[in-house]
Order: C-alpha cells, then sequence, then structure tokens
C-alpha cells in the first residue's frame, strides 16, 4: 500500500489528473457551444429549425440556455475539482515541505544572453556567466 499511496502522491500525476479533468470540463464547454450556435448557424444557411432558449436565424434557434448551462458546469466542476483535490493534495505537500501550486520561484534576466535565472543565483546556467550581486532588501 505504501508503494500505492507514494504514486499516487506522486506531483506531476496530480497535476496531470486536474488537468485532463479540467480539459474534459472544457472540452464540453466547447462540445455545448459548437452544437448550441455554430452547427445551427450553419444550418441556417440550407433551413431546418429546433427548439430551445435562445434566438432564431433563418428559422434556426441559436440555443443560448445549453451554452450557459455548459458555462455554469465548468465553473461547478472545476471548482470542486479545486476544493475536494488540488486543496487537500497542497496541504500534504506542505506537510511534507514542499510547495505545489504555488507562486514560482522570483527570477531574474541575465543580462548577456537574456535568459531567466533564479533570483539567487550567482552564476547564469546557460551562459555560465558571472551575475552580479543581489541587493539585499
Amino acid at each position: 500500500m505504501r508503494g500505492f499511496k507514494n504514486f499516487l502522491m506522486q506531483g506531476d500525476l496530480v497535476v496531470a489528473a486536474v488537468a485532463l479533468s479540467i480539459a474534459l470540463a472544457f472540452s464540453t464547454l466547447i462540445k455545448a457551444f459548437t452544437d448550441a450556435v455554430i452547427v445551427p448557424l450553419v444550418n441556417a444557411a440550407g433551413g431546418g429549425g429546433s427548439n430551445g432558449l435562445g434566438f432564431r436565424v433563418n428559422g434556426e434557434l441559436i440555443d443560448i440556455g445549453s451554452v450557459i448551462a455548459a458555462i455554469i458546469y465548468f465553473v461547478v466542476f472545476v471548482a470542486v475539482v479545486y476544493f475536494a483535490i488540488v486543496i487537500p493534495y497542497r496541504r500534504v505537500r506542505a506537510r511534507r515541505g514542499e510547495t505545489v501550486f504555488g507562486d514560482p520561484a522570483p527570477t531574474r534576466t541575465c543580462r548577456y544572453c537574456l535568459s531567466d535565472v533564479p533570483a539567487e543565483a550567482s552564476k547564469c546556467k546557460f551562459c555560465t556567466s558571472t551575475l552580479d550581486a543581489v541587493p539585499i532588501r
């Protein structure tokens, strides 16, 4: 069980799971927009009809209700993913002394090669130039 738990708690796995969940919700939003707006507009050019909330163009219904429902679904789904997965995961990783889904580490630009390097770095990791000392604030 310990190996399985460690596998589940790997940062990359959880990030991939959250990204996949959001991608699936976003695909639902896009599909609803396509089915409710784009398809009827295309069908309106050739004639036809349907029922629902929205407005009609050439007898075809632009179903705004489906798009609104998909937007609400997306927002609720992302909120559930955030509060049910991301926050508890962040707390577990914080107990282990790791930061996840936080602000990125501060960086500065190397004046020689214009690459972003960590703010505390004394040498650029790309061009190996010695960097100026960071002023203490």
